[in-house]
């Protein structure tokens, strides 16, 4: 028998000051079985990064459907405007998602990135619809402490540095682009 799913509920309050966004969420995210809680939390982190109130942004099958990103937002008629991964994706599936996207994202995290960034920074340099950033991994390993089944989190950002906190703890990340 495979497992499901498990379903976690967050209330997101957006404070982010860099984009003069300001706005409260409720999200139901599924966590495939396979995924980390650290993972679970950097698609969190990147839905309070990327939403603008035009709730087009949205969490996807991720892990369970290999065509489709964490989060992608769409126009009306269908077309992919964002297409935001987390993790450390090969260069095929990017640079298939810049040619399928308006604009792309990656939220690269782990202990790895450095490795991984030195293997793909040539490949994607043509890729001009592509950012790139790194999250350290003490970072996100606090931020997935964070972590409930039921959670109310807050993110301010200011100067590309956000702060998230809950009632059980908090983390502060640095995102550094890397493109």
């Amino acid at each position: 028998m495979a497992l499901g799913a498990t379903i976690y509920k967050a209330e997101i309050n957006i404070a982010d000051n860099d984009r003069a966004y300001y706005g409260s969420h409720a999200v139901t995210v599924a966590r495939h079985p396979s995924e980390t809680e650290e993972r679970l939390m950097i698609r969190i982190l990147a839905y309070a990064l990327y939403e603008n109130g035009d709730e087009r942004l949205t969490f996807t099958r991720g892990l369970s459907e290999v065509d489709e990103p964490d989060l992608w937002r769409k126009d009306l008629t269908g077309t992919i405007l964002q297409w935001i991964e987390t993790g450390l994706p090969d260069d095929r599936r990017l640079l298939k998602a810049c040619g399928r996207a308006g604009q792309v994202v990656v939220l690269a995290y782990g202990r790895n990135v450095a490795i991984w960034w030195a293997s793909m920074a040539s490949k994607l340099e043509r890729a001009r619809n592509l950012k790139v950033y790194v999250l350290p991994v003490e970072s996100t390993q606090k931020l997935a402490a964070l972590a409930d089944r039921n959670m109310i989190l807050h993110f301010n950002r200011q100067d590309g540095t956000v702060w998230v906190s809950s009632d059980k703890a908090e983390a502060e990340i640095e995102i550094q682009a890397l493109n």
